[in-house]
């Protein structure tokens, strides 16, 4: 794909759940199958078993989603593959009540299935940002439940973000200059974002050291709690009374779009889940140049991505775990602890 394919594009390449099946395989085996059980490299694709193989070592049988975020899946593949399509290369995102519309599913399913895909946006195996890199706060309002009569702003988030700062003729990172030059013609790189507790040093350290790499360039506020961070230089930029998009241009247009899309996509954040939704922003963010790859992006974290339950998602126990069913006739069934307690 040299291009970002429109809507009905994508669904002409992927019209049915073999031509789904196609591009999962390939991607998930790309060397050609691998059992997960044994390591071995023969298998034979089942006939009675949908997208489904069978080691001839071990006899283990595994589908092309088994261990991946679309374990277990009920909902057909074209569904998974359009609304990854949709949630990567919308520039303004999509909510869960506009993807049941457009998928013609249940809310609950289209939910869910948001959020998983947007924990496949997450790459483990990412790069660092580097260079000088701006690191600024901002507070967010969020709507604490969806009570329409509710206020919008019922409480505040603190996000902490960074953007690298890149030279605009070549793309690539900028040079560090000597301390309070200003950096002109320059473009913003890629973004990290994530919700902190508080201001402290204990928070701002940790966050720089998740997501900078060490040797950058930190352009700074000038907040006592960014200096002591070892390993980074600090270019501080004391604000005053000046306007902070000024002296830290990036990152502040990063905060102001990240707002816009919050208010019109969701109608306000709210607390639960929201490191998911920054990291689904910083995802789009990072790849605006070229969403043409945005797709394949996600559908190759998501094939290595482990499985995502309901209760894994919202963080709840299973009510079914450790529990067992015993049939006593086809019309009554009596569930007891595995324990034996009936």
């Amino acid at each position: 794909m040299v291009r970002q394919l429109s809507f009905l594009e994508f669904q002409a390449w992927f019209p049915d759940e073999d031509a789904c099946i196609r591009l999962l395989l390939d991607r998930r085996w790309p060397d050609g199958f691998s059992c997960p059980k044994c390591g071995g490299r023969s298998g034979d694709l089942l006939k009675s078993r949908a997208y489904t193989y069978e080691c001839r070592g071990c006899g283990r049988q595994t589908s092309a989603t088994a261990g991946t975020i679309m374990h277990r899946t009920k909902l057909p593949l074209r569904v998974w593959f359009w609304a990854a399509h949709l949630m990567a290369t919308h520039s303004n995102g999509m909510s869960a009540r506009q993807l049941a519309g457009q998928m013609g599913i249940a809310y609950s399913s289209a939910w869910l299935l948001e959020q998983k895909l947007r924990r496949a946006m997450v790459n483990p195996n990412r790069d660092l940002l580097e260079g000088v890199v701006e690191v600024d706060q901002t507070e967010m309002p969020f709507r604490a439940n969806d009570d329409p009569d509710t206020p919008l702003k019922t409480g505040k988030i603190i996000v902490i973000g960074a953007v690298e700062v890149r030279d605009r003729t070549t793309g690539k990172a900028q040079k560090p200059k000597a301390f309070g030059a200003k950096y002109l013609d320059t473009l913003s790189g890629r973004c990290r974002l994530a919700v902190i507790s508080s201001n402290e040093a204990v928070h701002i350290h940790s966050f720089i050291r998740a997501n900078i790499a060490p040797g950058s360039t930190l352009v700074t506020d000038g907040h006592a709690s960014y200096p002591g961070v070892d390993g980074y230089r600090h270019d501080p930029r004391v604000v005053g009374n000046m306007a902070a998009h000024i002296p830290l241009k990036w990152i502040h247009r990063v905060f102001a779009l990240l707002k816009r899309w919050g208010l019109g996509t969701y109608h306000g954040f709210r607390p639960e889940h929201i490191d998911t939704y920054l990291n689904e922003f910083a995802f789009r963010y990072n790849r605006r140049f070229y969403r043409h790859v945005s797709f394949e992006a996600v559908l190759g974290i998501a094939t290595d991505h482990a499985p995502l339950s309901y209760w894994d998602v919202t963080g709840r126990d299973n009510p079914r775990k450790g529990r067992a069913v015993i049939r006593r006739n086809p019309q009554k069934r009596r569930t007891v602890d595995k324990a034996g307690d009936g």
